[in-house]
């Protein structure tokens, strides 16, 4: 449920929540750098980053979009898990000019040089960190503690990032564990909100089935599974990580089984929730098959998998119901959210047909610009609810 309590004071709508500023910077970034990494590919356009070009789009996608929208999530949901009201105003703001400046630092770290951007750009995420345990400590609300780690893990490998760049020209170990750390965080939080917004919907609109709750079974499928993903961050092409990984995808694949999706494909915004926690497992498999098969299987496979697929749908999704349940809408899918949702998973499907095989690498550029529709797409269509003051409930009319 939304806490609609804000603190009263003189800035403007989009400083009253962090979803609000940051789910529109976030999804700004995530589309425009998309288009701008398309010719920059190409060697038609240029950057003034230390970053190589597969770097810079790799960063600017795994420790730029994805903490934006992340610390929108968790600013928007700590006030739920401890009743305080929430980061606004100044504070805000604060943090939203410092995700700037670090989008600004790594564009333009030829001139400050690596360290000063890193420094920079590692702020923010460190920041994030310290505004969040101070609100959940202060709530006392201990056991959500536990989401900080891998938040704290996608900081450092945000480090290792630049440190691992400016050494060897390139980075390698530090994607890794940056994704995986993500991947972590999915299982996590999505192992609560899909089950529980699964039920709801199925108690109200189609009695039946009902998910799972987590239990032991998904804490241990969790624990496996980040183990596993430590693993294959350090030792990715043994063949024994192959056979975790490949373990790891059955039991995430059995965890999404017990949640009843197939029973939600009249809800939009529930399936997307479904469909998208699909490509952690399959982003399991295909990394599993990689480190068993390489010849057979691309290691670019199961990265996009987990990228594109799992951590590009499971956000948008995300971001769409949070903006609706949070600004006072109907919790239903319009034709233009249907459309961003629709475009995400094709966008990801594209990409990771392009990364399988050589001779479909054609349709990177088509999975680019299905991509920017769906976060340009939610810029646009959600624009006016994030800008705006939450929609008051209408009293009802006194009857005659």
């Amino acid at each position: 449920m939304a806490i609609a309590r804000v603190r009263p004071g003189n800035y403007p709508a989009v400083l009253s929540y962090g979803f609000r500023p940051f789910f529109l910077l976030g999804a700004l970034q995530a589309g425009f750098a998309i288009v701008f990494w398309l010719p920059l590919f190409h060697g038609e356009l240029a950057t003034r980053s230390l970053f190589a070009p597969i770097d810079w789009h790799v960063h600017e996608m795994l420790f730029g979009y994805l903490p934006a929208v992340m610390t929108g999530f968790l600013l928007t949901a700590i006030p739920n898990w401890t009743g305080r009201l929430p980061v606004q105003g100044l504070p805000l703001l604060g943090l939203v000019l410092l995700w700037l400046a670090g989008r600004v630092a790594v564009f333009c770290s030829e001139e400050t040089g690596w360290m000063i951007a890193a420094a920079i750009d590692g702020a923010f995420l460190l920041a994030v960190v310290m505004v969040a345990a101070r609100e959940i400590i202060a709530g006392k609300n201990w056991r959500n503690l536990k989401v900080l780690a891998p938040v704290s893990m996608l900081f450092a490998a945000n480090l290792l990032f630049h440190w691992e760049a400016s050494q060897y020209g390139i980075t390698d170990f530090s994607r890794r564990l940056g994704l995986g750390a993500v991947i972590v965080l999915i299982m996590v939080i999505g192992g609560r909100i899909i089950p529980s917004f699964t039920h709801n919907w199925l108690m109200r609109e189609n009695p039946g089935r009902l998910p799972i709750s987590f239990n032991r079974f998904d804490a241990g499928v969790t624990l496996f599974s980040a183990v596993t993903l430590a693993a294959w961050t350090f030792v990715p092409e043994h063949a024994e990580t192959g056979v975790l990984l490949i373990l790891a995808a059955g039991l995430n694949a059995a965890r999404l089984l017990r949640w009843a999706g197939y029973r939600t494909w009249r809800d939009p915004l529930v399936l997307i929730l479904h469909v998208a926690y699909a490509f952690v497992p399959l982003g399991f498999l295909l990394n599993g098959l990689a480190a068993l098969a390489p010849d057979l299987v691309p290691a670019a496979a199961g990265i996009h998998a987990f990228g594109s697929g799992a951590i590009g749908a499971m956000t948008l999704a995300v971001m769409t119901r949070a903006t609706l349940g949070h600004t006072g809408q109907a919790l239903k899918a319009g034709p233009g959210t249907c459309l961003i949702l629709l475009a995400v998973i094709v966008a990801a499907l594209l990409r990771l047909a392009a990364a399988c095989h050589p001779s479909l690498a054609g349709l990177m550029p088509f999975s680019g610009v299905t991509w920017a529709v769906a976060f340009l797409g939610f810029s646009v269509f959600f624009a006016p609810l994030l800008l705006k003051p939450r929609k008051r409930a209408q009293p009802l009319a006194a009857p005659a």
